[in-house]
């Protein structure tokens, strides 16, 4: 399949970077000091802000200190946080006013993991910090979409998380799933414009007309 956009928009946690370790470790640690069983929370965390995930086990008034709680224990964790397969690649392949990161984690976060896998910190990244409404809603890539100066229509999300392509679908966007964290056959249900395995089943071309991402 080729795709045909003027810009792409990347989830980062599951996307461009495997954190699986770290965010397995922090959550387990997290639940065990506030009562809270951690397979339950991983069973929904992913593609959620964290914020979202802990006001499901803790009462409001809690929700605010217990995520930046679990934002300090993030931080302190970045055993293992590496490039998933070609993302660095198809990375430095884009311009840097074509593409853009929208992530469910904080900007302090995202930058670290980022950062800890030797991948680029986008000019456009849009975070946790800067919504109202986390994914599946669409505010973040439409945000994102519009600082780049794009219409959504013509941009492309990559996501791993059914939350993300939900967000990605609702903002108009194409929607390329990767299944480097959930079943393939789970992510094909969902509607995506194409599902790949990783990263490096995919190809790009750029030209004075856009961007061009072939899969196989």
């Amino acid at each position: 399949m080729r795709i045909s956009v003027d810009a792409v928009l990347f989830d980062i946690d599951g996307t461009l970077v495997d954190s699986t370790g770290a965010v397995e470790r922090t959550w387990r640690l997290w639940a065990e000091a506030h009562g809270t069983d951690p397979d339950e929370i991983l069973e929904v965390s992913h593609g959620r802000r964290s914020e979202d995930t802990i006001a499901m086990f803790l009462p409001d008034e809690q929700v605010a200190e217990a995520t930046a709680e679990l934002e300090e224990l993030e931080l302190a964790d970045l055993d293992g946080v590496t490039a998933l397969p070609a993302a660095a690649e198809l990375l430095a392949a884009l311009p840097a006013t074509r593409w853009a990161a929208v992530t469910s984690g904080t900007r302090r976060l995202m930058t670290a993991r980022l950062e800890a896998a030797g991948l680029p910190v986008p000019g456009v990244l849009v975070t946790a910090d800067d919504v109202t409404v986390g994914k599946p809603d669409p505010q973040g890539y439409l945000r994102a979409a519009a600082r780049l100066g794009h219409d959504p229509a013509r941009c492309l999300v990559v996501e791993d998380a059914p939350a993300g392509i939900r967000a990605g679908l609702a903002s108009g966007a194409a929607v390329l799933a990767v299944a480097t964290s959930h079943d393939r056959f789970e992510l094909e249900g969902l509607g995506a414009t194409e599902v790949v395995d990783n990263l490096t089943r995919c190809s790009l071309e750029t030209g004075p007309d856009g961007l061009v991402l072939s899969t196989p």
